[in-house]
């Protein structure tokens, strides 16, 4: 690392729950400054497709993201107002499904069995044929931060898609009443959605239904009881059956179909979709491999490093293009968790240091995020200068 002043490119992910990516960013810049005022501070704000995206993508794109407002439904059917990106004079629009379909949007008390029968997805389908109306020719489609378990049924309602009983009846809302689903009638779907590229980003390899399914692995977050992830799976392995007659694909055991509660399978299903990783997508958007150029450091962070964080992750994504430029990342994270051992093991990056200065509980950790943020980053700064006066000496 060359001596005096440095070009450092500060690429975090969201802290979920407590900051999103644009005001990690800020934080670690406001600390690393404290220290090293003369460096150049490269502000390159990271997600992975999930709930935080948008405010990376406005950040990142300025003027060639136009942000929208739709008056829509959350996941329990409420009112709610959410928000789109009308991207590069219109071509393009992002769509994150957190943003109408999220989890964040049901305090905890709502997480329960039932609601994660009823939930629905409809809102996202909304929010695309918002775009669709705006005559973009791109669309990408954000997964993660759900709230549903619906195989994203309720979404290729509000496009045009009708579920239908034995009797010919369509279906409530939810993953639940799946299980009543006799056939699938896709001839309404809305005809503009083969006319647009239509990309998903998401990390999620999970299938649709079984012991790493949608209901199973994703369900109790979402309120789910082992009783209604049985039937949830159960329901969701009926609607598998369904489209695969509808459509002669069989998408249920594709790698991700189970992603935001089998969104994935319904876009697999009936539109001609394709999946991409959800950091490759973002940094695509924000043009990350040029805010790397001539980088001397990288700082990257997210909530919890743990053995997922090799798996695709932001962190992640950033240090693979990082290294491809010889640049060493350090990686700032809320918390170490299980197998965090392996970050090191790794050699990826070059420090793994957790923000917390002091012994506190979940909740005062994250109502202190902004200043242990800061405050870890100017104590890595520091310690570049000493690792400089070292290297001179």
């Amino acid at each position: 690392m060359p001596e005096g002043p440095i070009r450092v490119v500060i690429a975090p992910d969201s802290f979920g729950g407590a900051l999103d990516s644009v005001a990690v960013t800020n934080a670690i810049a406001a600390g690393w400054e404290r220290a090293r005022p003369h460096d150049e501070l490269v502000r390159a704000p990271m997600a992975d497709g999930g709930e935080g995206t948008l405010a990376a993508l406005v950040a990142a794109l300025g003027e060639r993201a136009v942000r929208r407002t739709l008056a829509t439904v959350d996941a329990l059917a409420r009112p709610v107002e959410a928000e789109w990106l009308l991207l590069d004079d219109g071509e393009g629009a992002f769509v994150e499904m957190a943003s109408a379909s999220g989890l964040a949007r049901l305090a905890l008390a709502e997480r329960t069995p039932a609601a994660a029968r009823a939930a629905s997805t409809r809102g996202t389908g909304e929010l695309v044929r918002a775009a669709l109306d705006a005559g973009v020719r791109r669309i990408t489609i954000g997964l993660g931060g759900s709230a549903t378990t619906d195989g994203g049924t309720g979404m290729l309602a509000a496009l045009g898609v009708r579920f239908l009983d034995g009797r010919g009846a369509e279906l409530p809302p939810g993953g639940g009443p799946l299980s009543d689903l006799d056939r699938i009638d896709a001839s309404g779907l809305d005809p503009r959605l083969a006319a647009v590229e239509l990309v998903v980003a998401s990390d999620v390899t999970n299938p649709l239904c079984g012991t790493r399914g949608a209901a199973a692995t994703y369900g109790p977050q979402k309120g789910a009881d082992p009783e209604t992830v049985q039937q949830l799976d159960a329901a969701l392995a009926v609607y598998g059956d369904a489209i695969e007659r509808a459509v002669g694909r069989l998408v249920a055991d594709l790698p991700g179909a189970g992603a935001a509660g089998g969104t994935t399978a319904a876009l697999l299903g009936f539109t001609s979709a394709v999946v991409r990783p959800g950091v490759e997508v973002v940094a695509k958007l924000v043009d990350l491999p040029s805010a790397l150029e001539r980088a001397d450091l990288v700082v990257t962070g997210e909530g919890r490093a743990d053995e997922q964080t090799l798996s695709g992750k932001a962190a992640m994504g950033v240090a693979t293009l990082a290294r491809t430029r010889n640049a060493p990342v350090i990686l700032l994270c809320g918390s170490l968790g299980q197998g965090a051992a392996a970050l090191d093991a790794s050699g990826v990056f070059a420090v793994v240091q957790p923000i917390l200065d002091h012994p506190c509980d979940l909740a005062e950790a994250m109502a202190e995020t902004e200043r242990l943020v800061a405050n870890a980053a100017e104590r890595v700064a520091r310690s570049i200068g000493i690792g400089q006066a070292l290297g001179s000496a």
